[in-house]
């Protein structure tokens, strides 16, 4: 070899390993796993909500990612299969992930004890157990957003300012999936029966929710003033079509927050004028996070999925989700700079306050006791071209709320 030769190898070998060198010394990537049920139960939800968290990180990493450091959200399906989900989780936790979502109660039920037990974060936004708000006996579980419990609560609370102020002489109905996710409300709604002095009437609906001809035939019969209803999907929509054949006023029916465009469009604009639903998010795409990713992303085709989806109640849901997910990073390295981890990620989580990611959803404000963020909804109407606010962000019934959620965490064994 000639020496002008060796020398330049010399010098593209310690380039090399500069470079090498350079890379090791980069902030690992902040990464969360992403294990979804995509191909069975939740796929009405599931799609939008992960095109969502992806855009989100893309965003987040197009402008810096977080202090510097880049995200990485991590998508596999489980397919609503508590092994499948937990597989999911020992792989990523075995790679260094130690942020989860599911987005299933069932997978996230089988989750939350290797989470306790390995102090992992377990985020349940909407789903798993109503009692993890306990951040006093659920230490690594944040089911950041309002508990259906909550949800409920704040209902009532809507109906009762209808009202006046008073439930004496007031009938609601419960339409609800029989099964542990439309059962959750019971125990809230009949305390606050007594406590209010309506009169709760429950209407249970076999899965899918394709049959409910024999529930809204009683709901005919017994004429409550109020529906709230604890379905999801198209069970909505074959709700409104017996509603109307029993010649129900659909303006009756308060959803749980799983109700969007899509059950819209299938029940029709004009004919689900009225229809309400409890949301902890805002509706429609006049939200700046939005209109940014459409812009940065979609007009320049760099969006993960397609632009459609990103039109849907559930979509936002997702940026609200990992806006939250993202802003306890940076709350992270605010306080305890890099690397994050598990223990200063918790510590990020229990300092947020006060965010709404500028407007796309209730104010949270999460504590070390409180991993919920403070339980705040909505109620929104149908107007026939979008949906109108009915509420502020109220979180009602606290006392009634947290006293159900410490019976329950009470029991809890950590198996």
């Amino acid at each position: 070899m000639r020496p002008i030769g060796r020398a330049l190898s010399f010098a593209l070998l310690a380039a090399g390993l500069l470079s090498a060198s350079a890379k090791a010394a980069d902030p690992k990537p902040f990464r969360v796993g992403v294990c979804y049920d995509l191909s069975k139960a939740y796929t009405f939800a599931t799609p939008q909500v992960s095109q969502a968290a992806l855009d989100l990180a893309a965003l987040v990493n197009m402008k810096g990612g977080i202090g510097g450091t880049q995200v990485e959200v991590i998508v596999r399906d489980h397919g609503n299969e508590p092994q499948r989900g937990v597989e999911c989780y020992s792989k990523l936790s075995r790679d260094g992930v130690f942020v989860f979502d599911t987005l299933s109660t069932p997978v996230s039920l089988a989750i939350l004890p290797r989470a306790l037990k390995d102090k992992r974060i377990l985020m349940q936004s909407l789903v798993g157990r109503g009692d993890a708000v306990d951040g006093t006996v659920f230490s690594w579980i944040y089911p950041v957003g309002p508990t259906y419990w909550g949800q409920a609560a704040n209902d009532i609370a809507y109906i009762k300012k209808l009202h006046g102020g008073n439930l004496s002489d007031v009938k609601v109905g419960f339409v609800f999936f029989d099964y542990p996710f439309g059962q959750e409300p019971i125990e809230i709604l009949k305390t606050l029966s007594e406590k209010e002095g309506f009169e709760l009437i429950l209407y249970p609906v076999p899965l899918p929710g394709s049959d409910q001809a024999s529930a809204w035939s009683k709901v005919r019969r017994d004429k409550p003033d109020h529906i709230i209803s604890w379905m999801l999907g198209g069970a909505h929509v074959v709700a409104s079509k017996e509603m109307k054949r029993n010649g129900i006023p659909v303006e009756k029916y308060i959803s749980v927050n799983w109700l969007n465009e899509v059950d819209i469009s299938n029940i029709g604009a004009d004919a689900a004028k009225g229809i309400k639903r409890g949301t902890n998010v805002v509706g429609g795409q006049d939200i700046p996070l939005y209109k940014e990713i459409v812009a940065e992303l979609y007009q320049k085709g760099q969006g993960s999925g397609p632009v459609e989806k990103t039109r849907d109640v559930f979509y936002n849901t997702g940026l609200a989700m990992y806006s939250i997910v993202f802003e306890a990073a940076r709350q992270a390295v605010s306080l305890h700079g890099h690397p994050i981890t598990a223990e200063t990620y918790k510590a990020g989580l229990e300092a947020i306050m006060n965010f709404d990611a500028n407007g796309l959803m209730a104010p949270i404000t999460v504590t070390a006791s409180d991993h919920g963020g403070g339980g705040r909804t909505r109620i929104e109407m149908w107007d026939g071209a979008t949906w109108v606010p009915q509420t502020d962000w109220i979180a009602a019934y606290q006392d009634v709320v947290w006293k159900v959620v410490k019976q329950s965490s009470s029991k809890f064994d950590g198996k």
